[in-house]
């Protein structure tokens, strides 16, 4: 059985940008310094970096003082478009989206859960702002969520 899985191109955007927000408004950051940061593969990082600079969440100079820096604030950045910059959309059935699903039979209502599971998904991660996650300071959703008793248990 297969699990719903976070990619490793999105673990390291999300560290990726985490870096950078860290950073300020100190200037572009170069790609080394941010594969440093966070242990990153630099090439795959230039390939992650491409894809959050196409989706406008951050902006790229070049020359020797280039490298990269958050297009917007990070308190403007939701997690789910930093999801959605690297791996396209947040849920998807058999390559479509879930409200386009549709079955017939007993199956009929399973369209309903398909799309509930993309809006708890999206309640999390559109809701939680890099700026949140970077200090911590959690939306109250979040963490009830993560406080829940068996939310750390593998089942």
């Amino acid at each position: 059985m297969r699990t719903v899985e976070i990619s490793a191109k999105t673990e390291y955007a999300v560290r990726a940008m985490l870096e950078l927000a860290a950073t300020g408004d100190g200037g572009p950051i170069s790609v080394d310094v941010l594969a440093r940061g966070q242990g990153l593969p630099r090439k795959f990082l230039e390939s992650i970096l491409a894809d959050l600079r196409r989706a406008g969440l951050v902006v790229s100079t070049k020359g020797a003082r280039g490298g990269y820096q958050l297009a917007l604030p990070p308190a403007e950045i939701p997690i789910g478009a930093v999801f959605r910059a690297v791996d396209g959309p947040l849920a998807e059935v058999r390559g479509r989206r879930p409200h386009q699903t549709e079955y017939d039979g007993v199956a009929q209502h399973l369209p309903v859960l398909w799309v509930a599971v993309r809006s708890s998904l999206r309640q999390v991660l559109d809701d939680t702002s890099l700026e949140q996650l970077l200090s911590g300071e959690l939306p109250g959703r979040v963490r009830d969520l993560a406080a829940e008793p068996d939310a750390w248990l593998s089942r």
